[in-house]
C-alpha cells in the first residue's frame, strides 16, 4: 500500500470519530489560551494620562493644592490640557516671584512623570516610563515579540518534520508556560521583552503543529470542520481576554492569569497522539500500526488485516527542506501565492486587532466585539470553503476585508462609530479569511515537506506581524497611509487566489510529485525524477531503467 492510500486506512479508522473529537477537543484548549498570549499585551501597555513631576515647586511652598501647583508648573497644549511632556524649567525663585511673573523657559521631564492610576493601577507604561521618547517603545516590543514568532516557524516548523508533531507541542507548551510566568516577576523592561519573545516562538510551535496534527488525522471531507473550531475557540479566548484585562487592571497579574492556565495542560504527554501519517514517512510501521489500531478501537471500528499488512509495502521517506518547495514549478508557484496570502492576512489581522483603542471607542468594548465578530466569520468559513471551494472562499475574503479598510480612509474620525463599524466588517473578513489559509495551506503541500510549506507561509505570516505594529507609526506622517496599506494587500492577494488548485473533498499528498493533484508533463516528470534522485529516494530496479531512459 502506498501513502495515496492512507485515506482508505482512515476511513476504517474512522475519519471523524470520538478519537479525531477528542483529539480536536484538546488542542482547542491550546487554541483558547493562545489568544491570551498573544493579545495581552495590549491591555497590559494601556497607556494612560500622565504628566511631568513637578513636585520642586513643593519645596518653596508645600500647602498648593495639586491643580494650583500644576497650573504654575506645566505648560499647556492647544487643546487647553497639560503637556504631557514638557514641563517649565525650574527657578531658583521664591513662591511669590514665581506666581507674580510667571515661567516661561521648558524643557522635558526631569524627575519622572506623574500617572493617573484612577482607572489602571499598574500598566507597563507606568511602571517602566513607556512615555513620550520612550513612547514608541510599546509597539516595538509587540514587533519584537512577533519576530520571536517568526524564530519559532523557522524553528519548530522544520523541528517538527524531524522528531515528530507531538513532541514539538509539548516542548512549545513547557516554553509558553515558564517563560510567560516568568515575564511577570521582571524588574526590567528589555528583560520583560526577551522573556516575551520566548513566548512568541513557543506560540509559533503549537500554531504550526497544531495545524498539521489535526489535518493528518481527519478526514478530508471533516478536516475544515476541524481546523476551524479550534479558530472558534481562539476567538473565544479573545472574548474572554476582554473580560479578563477589565477586571484585572495590575498587567503582572493579568499576565499570570495569561500564563499560567497553560500548566493545567501537561498531562498532554501522557494522551497527545503522534500522527501516523508522519510516523509512515519515517518508516516507523509498527508505531503507526498500534497507533491506528487504538484510534480504531476508540472509535469503535476494525481496520482489515490485510490493509494493516500492506502498511510496510511503502518505502521510507526522508524529511523534505524549505528550499525542495521551489524546485518543482507548480509546487513553487503554490508556494509563493500561498506565503503572500499569508502575509497578507497577517498584517490586516494584527493591524487592526493590535489598534483596537484607536477605533474612538472603548478599548475593553471594541476587543469584546473584535472577539465576537470572529465566532460568526470563522463558523462561516467553515460551511462556505465545503459549498463554493477554498480558492473562491478565500478570495472573496481578502477582497471584501481590502475594500473595507480602504473605505475606512474616507470616513472622518469624527464618527467612530461608523469607523468601528467598518473595522469589524473588515476583522470578520479578514479572520475568515485567515482560517479558510489555515485549511488550505494544509492541503496544498504534500506530507513530506508539509510541515516546511505551512513554516514558510507562517514565517511570512509573522514578518507580517512584525511589520503590524511598526506601520501604525506611519500615520504620523498621514492618517491614511496605514489603512491604506492595509487595504491594497489584501485586494492584491484576492486576485493572486486564482493561481492556486482546487483542494476541496480531495485526499492529502504525500509525495512532491503528486503536489496539486496537477498533471505532469514530461519535463515535469523528469524534473520530479531528478528531485527524487537527489533524495536518493529512487531505488528499484524499474526506478533505474526509467532513470537511465531519461
Amino acid at each position: 500500500m502506498t501513502m495515496t492510500d492512507f485515506g482508505e486506512i482512515l476511513k476504517h479508522v474512522g475519519e471523524f470519530g470520538r478519537f479525531q473529537k477528542c483529539l480536536v477537543f484538546m488542542l482547542c484548549f491550546l487554541s483558547f489560551f493562545n489568544a491570551f498570549h498573544m493579545f495581552g499585551q495590549v491591555f497590559m501597555g494601556i497607556s494612560v494620562p500622565h504628566h511631568c513631576n513637578a513636585n520642586w515647586i513643593l519645596e518653596k511652598s508645600p500647602n498648593l493644592t495639586e491643580e494650583y501647583q500644576l497650573n504654575l508648573t506645566l505648560p499647556r497644549n492647544e487643546r487647553g490640557g497639560y503637556e504631557q511632556c514638557l514641563m517649565y524649567t525650574p527657578v531658583d525663585w521664591d513662591i511669590e516671584s514665581i506666581q507674580r511673573y510667571g515661567l516661561n523657559s521648558t524643557e522635558e521631564c526631569q524627575n519622572g512623570w506623574v500617572y493617573d492610576t484612577s482607572q489602571q493601577k499598574s500598566t507597563l507604561v507606568t511602571e517602566f516610563n513607556l512615555v513620550c521618547h520612550r513612547k514608541e517603545e510599546t509597539d516595538i516590543s509587540q514587533a519584537i515579540y512577533m519576530s520571536g514568532l517568526l524564530i519559532g516557524s523557522i524553528i519548530f516548523g522544520p523541528l517538527g518534520d524531524r522528531i515528530g508533531r507531538r513532541p514539538v507541542i509539548l516542548i512549545s507548551m513547557l516554553l509558553m508556560f515558564s517563560f510567560g510566568i516568568g515575564a511577570a516577576f521582571v524588574t526590567e523592561f528589555y528583560v520583560y521583552i526577551a522573556l516575551r519573545c520566548v513566548v512568541g516562538m513557543a506560540m509559533s510551535g503549537v500554531l504550526i503543529n497544531n495545524l498539521v496534527l489535526v489535518a493528518e488525522w481527519v478526514g478530508s471531507s471533516y478536516r475544515a470542520y476541524a481546523t476551524i473550531t479550534g479558530h472558534v475557540c481562539y476567538a473565544v479566548g479573545l472574548m474572554v481576554l476582554a473580560g479578563l484585562s477589565y477586571g484585572i487592571r495590575n498587567w503582572r497579574w493579568l499576565q499570570l492569569a495569561c500564563s499560567a492556565p497553560t500548566g493545567l495542560l501537561f498531562f498532554y504527554i501522557w494522551v497527545l497522539p503522534e500522527s501516523p501519517r508522519w510516523l509512515l514517512t519515517k518508516g516507523k510501521y509498527e508505531e503507526a500500526k498500534n497507533l491506528l489500531q487504538k484510534a480504531a478501537h476508540f472509535n469503535r471500528r476494525t481496520i482489515p488485516e490485510e490493509l494493516l499488512l500492506q502498511l510496510q509495502e511503502e518505502k521510507q521517506s526522508k524529511s523534505g527542506t524549505m528550499l525542495d518547495l521551489f524546485r518543482i514549478p507548480d509546487l513553487r508557484k503554490v508556494t509563493l501565492v500561498m506565503s503572500f496570502i499569508w502575509f497578507v492576512n497577517s498584517l490586516v489581522y494584527y493591524g487592526l486587532s493590535l489598534n483596537v483603542g484607536s477605533f474612538g471607542l472603548d478599548i475593553y468594548l471594541t476587543q469584546l466585539i473584535f472577539g465576537a465578530v470572529e465566532i460568526p466569520a470563522r463558523l462561516g468559513s467553515m460551511f462556505i470553503v465545503q459549498i463554493i471551494g477554498r480558492k473562491l472562499s478565500q478570495s472573496l475574503c481578502l477582497l471584501l476585508g481590502g475594500t473595507v479598510c480602504l473605505v475606512i480612509i474616507a470616513i472622518p474620525k469624527t464618527l467612530p462609530v461608523a469607523v468601528t463599524v467598518l473595522a469589524v466588517i473588515g476583522k470578520f473578513a479578514i479572520a475568515a479569511s485567515f482560517s479558510i489559509c489555515y485549511i488550505y495551506a494544509a492541503e496544498v503541500f504534500p506530507t513530506i515537506i508539509r510541515q516546511n510549506g505551512v513554516g514558510l507561509c507562517s514565517m511570512t505570516a509573522r514578518v507580517a506581524g512584525i511589520i503590524a505594529p511598526l506601520i501604525s507609526l506611519l500615520d504620523k506622517y498621514h492618517p491614511a497611509i496605514p489603512m491604506g496599506i492595509y487595504g491594497s494587500g489584501p485586494i492584491i492577494g484576492g486576485l493572486l487566489c486564482f493561481l492556486l488548485p482546487e483542494t476541496r473533498n480531495k485526499e492529502l499528498q504525500d509525495h512532491a510529485h503528486q503536489a496539486n493533484d496537477i498533471p505532469r508533463s514530461h519535463n515535469l516528470a523528469k524534473d520530479q525524477l531528478i528531485y527524487e534522485i537527489q533524495q536518493e529516494q529512487v531505488v528499484d530496479p524499474a526506478q533505474q531503467q526509467k532513470r537511465t531512459r531519461l
